[in-house]
């Protein structure tokens, strides 16, 4: 039985899904899928998907991916063992499209984690401590304070306004819905939509923000893939020993 707060009996988050998406199509890339570019020797999309098969919270994963890298990203699910990922779908035309898609996978979870296959380090704690602040609302999303001076053109590259930086956060993913809250806005709305937020604050919920990581960046560029790297070198830098 579902209860007001959209949870079984199972526990407060019991069934909780995740839809990871990765079906764009790398157009700033320089002709690299970033999806399958190498880091480290091992697959770009292969980082989240080791870190969210091990969150305790998540029960089933959804990958979507272009029609192309189907068969590339089962054999990779097959290779490492993901037991949690339940399907390997084509995603659609847009980010929206591929999170439907998603949605139509996971009947069975009363929470939707939706994460980037193009951040590849997510990790348990960013979703659990999302899957927590999700409880008041229904809807929690990562982002990190902005700390640069943000100014607004007028459309010709004329600084028009400077922004006050109280207040104003990058957001970033995972993003963490009720399934029935996330559901009505994909059904309810039309349109184009930045990210899943965008559309259930449509539909009048509040969305929580938390703090996530200045890690947790999106590969976008051949630059961003350089600084993925650096991240994970030094991530397997040992330390330095402490002094006497």
């Amino acid at each position: 039985m579902v209860d007001s707060q959209g949870t079984t009996g199972g526990g407060p988050h019991h069934g909780v899904g995740v839809i990871v998406v990765a079906a764009g199509g790398s157009q700033r890339m320089g002709g690299v899928d970033k999806i399958f570019a190498p880091l480290k020797g091992r697959p770009l999309i292969s980082y989240c998907l080791e870190a969210l098969h091990h969150t305790p919270e998540v029960d089933g994963i959804v990958l979507l991916l272009s029609s192309g890298n189907i068969e590339q990203g089962r054999r990779l699910v097959r290779e490492y063992g993901w037991s949690k990922v339940l399907e390997v779908c084509e995603g659609g035309e847009r980010r929206r499209d591929s999170v439907a898609v998603g949605l139509s996978s996971l009947p069975d979870s009363n929470w939707i984690v939706v994460h980037d296959g193009a951040r590849p380090f997510v990790d348990a704690g960013l979703v659990s401590r999302g899957l927590s602040e999700a409880r008041e609302t229904g809807a929690a999303v990562a982002g990190v304070q902005v700390s640069d001076t943000i100014k607004m053109d007028d459309g010709e590259r004329f600084v028009k306004e400077t922004l006050r930086r109280e207040g104003l956060w990058a957001i970033q993913t995972p993003q963490i819905f009720r399934r029935q809250l996330l559901a009505e806005a994909h059904e309810t709305l039309s349109g184009e939509f930045t990210d899943d937020a965008a559309m259930v604050e449509q539909v009048g919920a509040r969305v929580r923000i938390y703090t996530g990581s200045s890690d947790n960046i999106k590969v976008t560029t051949p630059d961003d893939l350089h600084m993925a790297e650096a991240l994970l070198s030094a991530r397997e830098s040992p330390r330095p020993a402490p002094q006497p």
